[in-house]
């Protein structure tokens, strides 16, 4: 076999090139087999890029447009469009983030791709075809190819969707895509708080009056008496239920239909002490549900491809309402809420949502003077700072209980400090 022509060399079964530009030694994979014929030709190649450098017209990008080289010599890629980042941003961001999240990041971003085009190139953004596109998506101004418009959305939607493009943006900054970010400056829109809007006793006794079946009862009852999110409660087996001292282990969660999780956060995966009326509700349903069918259900942990697979027998299922007995074995996300509008329409209960049933809880927990902390647990949030940003004004509202407590709890029993400190000393 003929020799190797001078800046030809063998590497990982292919020839590659290297070659002096700029004062540095710069080595291009020609990524053709090792035969002498293809010895020759990259030998030719190579003269023509060293004359080229000597002579000042060669041109890096152009010669090798898929080197990982070009950035370090401060070359942009050229050519790339918003819709091609966009998708490669999307496939990047699939290994770390749960799949509800990814499915949302998807609408996101059709959103934001739609608002400016995705043939457009990213060298071309402009700052103000970023606001431009924020403006279409609240007013609804905004036009697809199908010739439908949609209508306006939320500034908390505006806000995700934006955040969403800016993130793409800021990638293709930070890989060399594009020399200068056409995001920067955007603030978030500004939005109103939404304060807690709580049933009142009396609106809960309507509610519940206003159930058409026992099933539905329980469900709701549970919902509001024990705080947990509507996914978790969809989720929840009685495999989870300790009937002894009646608690239920919050350990997953279900965010797109038939897809379940962990629950939201680490804090999320939790033991929850039980009210009185969630066991009675829990009692009830067990006529229903307890001796049901048991699945074999897979979940989806935190770390990307990995799983457990848990055996479940649902507290809560539709196929128990359903008409003509042909409902899912457990509820979605969406459907858990289907009979919550029709409830408070019976009821002559003013709209809410359906989430302010966990809402209810923690309000109702604060008024009885139940310690934050306790209820952050409950509740499956980190810390109870959690449950003084949302729901200060509650526990504000409590303020003329407190010297009532005070005066009867003090005594000259009371330790100055904790018990599980006081045994330690």
């Amino acid at each position: 076999m003929s020799k190797y022509p001078t800046g030809v060399e063998y590497h990982g079964g292919t020839l590659r090139v290297w070659f002096m530009y700029q004062g540095r030694r710069c080595r291009e994979s020609l990524g053709v087999p090792d035969t002498p014929k293809n010895r020759k030709m990259a030998g030719e190649l190579r003269t023509s890029i060293c004359y080229a450098i000597k002579t000042g017209t060669f041109n890096y990008a152009s010669q090798f447009p898929q080197s990982p080289i070009l950035r370090s010599l401060g070359y942009t890629p050229a050519g790339v469009t918003l819709g091609n980042m966009s998708d490669k941003w999307l496939e990047l961001k699939r290994y770390e983030i749960a799949k509800s999240t990814f499915k949302c990041y998807e609408v996101w971003v059709k959103g934001c791709v739609g608002a400016i085009g995705s043939e457009r190139l990213l060298s071309d953004i402009k700052n103000e075809d970023i606001l431009s596109a924020r403006s279409s998506l609240l007013t609804g101004s905004q036009s697809y190819s199908h010739g439908n418009a949609k209508s306006g959305r939320s500034v908390r939607t505006v806000n995700a969707y934006i955040s969403c493009l800016s993130a793409i943006l800021q990638f293709a900054f930070d890989n060399g895509y594009i020399d200068k970010l056409p995001s920067s400056g955007i603030t978030p829109l500004r939005k109103s708080k939404r304060d807690p809007d709580p049933l009142s006793k009396d609106e809960y006794r309507r509610a519940m009056r206003a159930c058409t079946t026992n099933p539905i009862r329980n469900l709701w009852c549970f919902a509001i008496n024990s705080g947990l999110r509507h996914g978790e409660l969809a989720a929840l087996a009685w495999e989870d239920i300790d009937t002894q001292n009646w608690t239920a282990t919050v350990s997953r969660n279900i965010s797109l239909k038939g897809h379940f999780t962990l629950p939201k956060t680490d804090a999320g995966i939790r033991v929850v002490n039980l009210t009185d009326a969630a066991i009675d509700a829990l009692k009830s349903q067990m006529t229903y549900t307890r001796m049901g069918k048991r699945h074999s259900i897979v979940v989806a942990l935190r770390e990307y491809g990995e799983s457990r697979t848990d055996e479940c027998t649902f507290v809560f299922s539709p196929q128990v309402t359903s008409h003509n007995g042909i409902g899912g074995n457990w509820y979605s996300p969406g459907s858990i809420g289907g009979t919550w509008s029709n409830i408070l329409k019976r009821a002559g209960i003013r709209h809410r949502r359906a989430y302010e049933t966990r809402n209810t809880y923690a309000c109702w927990a604060l008024s009885a003077g139940v310690n934050p902390s306790f209820i952050a647990s409950q509740m499956g949030h980190t810390s109870a700072q959690m449950v003084f940003n949302v729901y200060g004004k509650w526990m504000k509202d409590n303020n003329d209980t407190q010297m009532s407590i005070l005066n009867r709890d003090f005594s000259d029993n009371v330790p100055l400090m904790p018990q599980e400190i006081l045994h330690k000393k």
